[in-house]
């Protein structure tokens, strides 16, 4: 009879991307896409910090979405470090509740369907439906997957520092999910020109999507929500630079200016 090892159920996902496994370590199936991760655990404590003048004004739920991604960077580096299938469920789940979290906090007030009066009955229908899409990924875990990069951004702004970190918020988003794809479709051709990393690439890319786009909703928020704070937009470490982290000034106190 067929005899199965704790190896066996650990290495299980049914997911394995293009990189080699195990070409630079043999405790590590895809090192680079496992070391990419990190890159989560560098930005997402900056920006914790960064927004925490807006957060602690508008609500201290905001950095639950920041925490949400250091959960990601934590279950994407076991994911690919074991390529196993609670790996990819925690990852992939992980990134679901981060997209709920972020509908929580941010989806507009005047948007919300007309049986709904507030931000806390909106929220505790975004936690049922992502309760039950995280019980149904383990009945059919592939339809999350699939549907994990497909996040869109429309907005409504005449601000010309918010237009510009829109179109560099899509440029990231546009990078990123091309890294995903193309590692996803074209692994035969990397695989030919001795380049699979693609998937690491889209890590990074992620991230900084990320951060301009969740920068751009929360000055959109602000701006509807608080807006006696009069919130800005500014680069970190130096706003002369006009590129770097995004973040917002509440310029109605002298607490949240940053210095270069």
């Amino acid at each position: 009879s067929t005899q199965f090892t704790l190896w066996d159920i650990i290495k299980s996902s049914e997911i394995d991307w293009c990189e080699d496994n195990y070409r630079h370590s043999e405790h590590v199936v895809e090192f680079f896409n496992t070391m990419s991760s990190f890159v989560f655990f560098i930005v997402s404590p900056i920006m914790l910090y960064l927004l925490h003048p807006y957060a602690k004004e508008r609500s201290l739920a905001i950095h639950t979405v920041w925490i949400m991604m250091i959960f990601v960077g934590m279950f994407s580096v076991y994911f690919h470090m074991t390529l196993s299938f609670v790996g990819q469920m925690l990852d992939e789940l992980s990134i679901l509740w981060v997209l709920a979290v972020g509908y929580a906090v941010w989806f507009p007030r005047k948007l919300f369907p007309s049986f709904i009066k507030d931000r806390s009955t909106f929220s505790k229908l975004v936690l049922l439906i992502t309760v039950v899409s995280t019980l149904s990924s383990f009945v059919k875990p592939t339809a999350n997957f699939h549907s994990s990069p497909s996040v869109c951004l429309f907005i409504s702004c005449t601000d010309q520092k918010a237009l510009r970190l829109a179109k560099l918020s899509v440029a990231l988003w546009v990078l990123a999910i091309s890294c995903w794809i193309s590692d996803r479709v074209g692994c035969s051709f990397w695989q030919r020109v001795n380049f699979c990393y693609l998937h690491g690439f889209w890590h990074i890319f992620i991230v900084m999507a990320v951060a301009y786009g969740s920068t751009l909703i929360a000055y959109l928020d602000a701006n509807y929500e608080i807006p006696y704070s009069l919130p800005g937009l500014q680069y970190w470490p130096c706003d002369k630079w006009s590129v770097g982290l995004p973040h917002i000034v509440l310029k109605g106190t002298s607490k949240t200016q940053k210095r270069c």
